[in-house]
């Protein structure tokens, strides 16, 4: 079994129509959607470039989750901290 993280750019209204999209792809066993940062982790034997395609189609714009998209997340969702500091 496999475990494939998406970057799926959406609003709330389109979780249903991915949720939908992906109960059409065979191999698929569990889909969870994290909407606040935009990720999508499948589980199952679907194939990768399969999945990514079947998004497209249904007009999701679908990557693969990399660590650039951790790190914009953790910007987006406020965990980080800033300090600002005052020179004059």
């Amino acid at each position: 079994m496999e475990t494939i993280e998406l970057k799926v750019d959406m609003v709330a209204l389109h979780e249903k129509r991915l949720r939908k999209c992906l109960s059409k792809v065979k191999g698929i066993e569990r889909v969870e959607v994290e909407a606040s940062i935009e990720k999508v982790v499948i589980t199952g034997y679907a194939n990768r470039n399969k999945i990514v395609k079947a998004l497209r189609r249904v007009g999701l714009r679908a990557e693969f989750w990399s660590a650039h998209n951790e790190i914009l997340s953790t910007y987006a969702t406020g965990s980080v901290m800033f300090n600002t500091y005052s020179f004059f």
